[in-house]
């Protein structure tokens, strides 16, 4: 990694925590610190499981507890068995708490009309630009991906989703059972992989790849949620699948998909990939593509081993 690059990055980082108040005891002057007022924000006026806010901000149970103890002991949070559950605890604001967090979102309107007013008009829209490509980025770099259970519920869920999206894309749609086939057991290692990409530990996105004996892979079901597309995680999916079958031992990497994706199809090519005579009879592919790739060693950067799910 580029060692100014990574400079760069802590001096912003030092910039924005002294500029939003991020270091103070007391944020927005309200007597808290930054964790337990946004804690506020995110349960809102209609209330959230305590376990979905620990999954929404990647707390740490320890950690999230002890902001909502806080919050208690003021006379700001209440938390009390699901109605739908009394296994799953759920944070609500009381009417304290709800004035409270009325009076942090016009604290927190001020702080950004103060950013902004300093500023020329041509200013505040370069800032407000900077700022969203900054989030947009940020947000992709918060993605993690790792090779997980092809058979667990998330797996499952993103490969639902693929499989209708080709259905509605596709001219004649899509029987997943006419396909040629990448069940579980056929990317389980050793015979292949399933890579999810996460974001706050929610599925946005999967690849997967499966080995061959004779030394070549094929890149099977790589599928990203629509609302990180453009965010450059096709790219990185494409990119770990890669690493992860050349780690194995995979010399030639094939894939083959339909004209409808036309993205992917421009993907495939950007990435190196020559188009090639069919290699399978798979009956929805309109395009074959071939890959060479060098030997590698070890596990893909970025690419983390979670154990399979129970």
């Amino acid at each position: 990694m580029d060692a100014a690059m990574v400079d760069a990055v802590r001096s912003f980082n030092r910039s924005v925590t002294e500029r939003i108040g991020a270091l103070e005891d007391r944020f927005l002057g309200r007597g808290r610190p930054l964790g337990e007022a946004r804690l506020l924000w995110e349960i809102g006026d209609r209330g959230a499981e305590v376990r979905e806010l620990r999954r929404r901000l990647e707390l740490d149970s320890g950690y999230a507890a002890r902001l909502l103890r806080s919050l208690e002991r003021q006379g700001l949070v209440a938390i009390a068995p699901s109605p739908d559950d009394g296994r799953v605890r759920r944070a609500r604001l009381t009417p304290a708490g709800q004035a409270e967090r009325a009076e942090l979102e016009r604290r927190s309107e001020a702080l950004a009309a103060s950013m902004l007013d300093p500023l020329s008009d041509g200013q505040r829209t370069r800032l407000v630009a900077a700022m969203a490509d900054v989030e947009r980025l940020l947000v992709a770099s918060m993605v993690r991906v790792a090779v997980e259970d092809p058979a667990g519920p998330d797996a499952r869920w993103c490969l639902e989703r693929y499989f209708a999206e080709l259905d509605e894309r596709f001219d004649a749609g899509f029987d997943p059972a006419l396909s040629i086939s990448a069940d579980a057991r056929e990317l389980t290692p050793p015979a292949g992989a399933l890579l999810l990409a996460r974001l706050r530990r929610e599925p946005v996105g999967c690849g997967a790849v499966k080995l061959r004996p004779d030394g070549s892979a094929e890149l099977k079901r790589m599928w990203v949620a629509p609302r990180l597309r453009g965010s450059g995680l096709g790219r990185r999916l494409l990119a770990e699948l890669e690493r992860h079958a050349a780690g194995a031992g995979a010399r030639v990497l094939r894939l083959e998909t339909n004209r409808s994706l036309a993205e992917a199809v421009s993907l495939y090519r950007r990435s190196g990939y020559r188009e090639v005579e069919a290699f399978n009879d798979e009956p929805y592919a309109d395009h074959w593509f071939e890959k060479r790739v060098p030997s590698q060693v070890g596990a893909p950067p970025g690419v983390s081993r979670s154990r399979p799910s129970p």
